[in-house]
């Protein structure tokens, strides 16, 4: 299973929705994904349909009160489940204050899962693992830091966003190097982009040049790369999670759409690339929808 945690401390960038439109952009393209919400406002959860607090187990219950994560999981579409968010997780890092190993619950509890193992005796194995980080790096996007191989950094092409970026690498450096040896930063998405604008394509430039000029610096982003797929501004992301619905299925023929296919498609070939190498068989055609 491929693990990859969506991450920006900052808020407005686009972070939930690209979390949950690359998961269902790999689910709908025959990738078992589980995607889990770890921001307590719910976002994620209530983007594909859920409604928060309708399932009697939540992230929240996996984290403080030693459930299983099957137990929370809920279905959410074809190849797709969600493990949802709660605003009990907003007072996680209170209830888990005296916890030893508090910052690898998450961790523990994956690898509890014969689907996350790849052992499940029905062959119902996961393929991805999608975490929905909330816009702080505190203790829940510590425990999705140390629980998975890649990290996706969802960037809006603004100047200030570098700063955020410095922030973000920081925080990769030493979960890699003090609790998840595996870390990587899988890549930089721009979100928001607007091509026209000398802007968008100097702050891409810049970040693309950042990782050429720092690679070196540290291995947990030795391979990071910007996505060559770019998510368009398109009020049509804007609109879609008000009806519980990822861009493919409220709006399929959206510019929304057609890039997190792309990046769902860049996403599957990258991280087989990043973890073992070599391209991965059966990559995702670049079409999904």
């Amino acid at each position: 299973m491929r693990s990859i945690a969506v991450a920006n401390q900052k808020g407005g960038v686009g972070k939930t929705t690209t979390s949950v439109n690359l998961a269902v952009g790999l689910a709908r393209a025959g990738r078992k994904v589980c995607l889990v919400d770890l921001d307590p406002q719910a976002h994620a959860t209530l983007h594909v349909g859920v409604a928060a607090g309708a399932n009697s187990i939540s992230a929240y219950d996996v984290l403080v009160s030693g459930q299983p994560l099957a137990a929370a999981c809920v279905p959410a579409g074809e190849n797709l489940c969600v493990v949802p968010s709660h605003i009990d997780l907003s007072a996680v890092e209170v209830s888990l204050t005296s916890r030893a190993g508090r910052e690898a619950i998450l961790k523990t509890r994956i690898e509890a899962d014969p689907r996350c193992t790849g052992t499940a005796p029905d062959g119902e194995n996961f393929d991805y693992m999608v975490i929905d980080c909330p816009p702080s790096l505190g203790l829940l996007s510590l425990n999705a830091m140390a629980a998975v191989d890649e990290v996706l950094l969802p960037l809006q092409p603004h100047f200030l966003a570098l700063h955020g970026l410095s922030k973000l690498l920081e925080t990769i450096e030493l979960v890699a190097e003090h609790v998840n040896p595996r870390l990587k930063l899988l890549g930089v998405v721009l979100c928001m982009y607007e091509a026209g604008t000398r802007l968008a394509g100097e702050v891409g430039r810049d970040v693309q040049g950042f990782f050429a000029s720092s690679a070196e610096h540290h291995p947990a982003w030795a391979q990071a790369r910007v996505f060559d797929a770019k998510i368009r501004r398109n009020i049509r992301l804007a609109e879609a999670p008000s009806f519980g619905q990822s861009i493919f299925d409220y709006a399929p023929d959206s510019n929304g759409a057609e890039d997190y296919a792309a990046l769902a498609a860049e996403v599957d070939q990258a991280a087989a690339v990043l973890r073992a190498g070599v391209p991965a068989s059966g990559a995702i055609p670049q079409r999904v929808a």
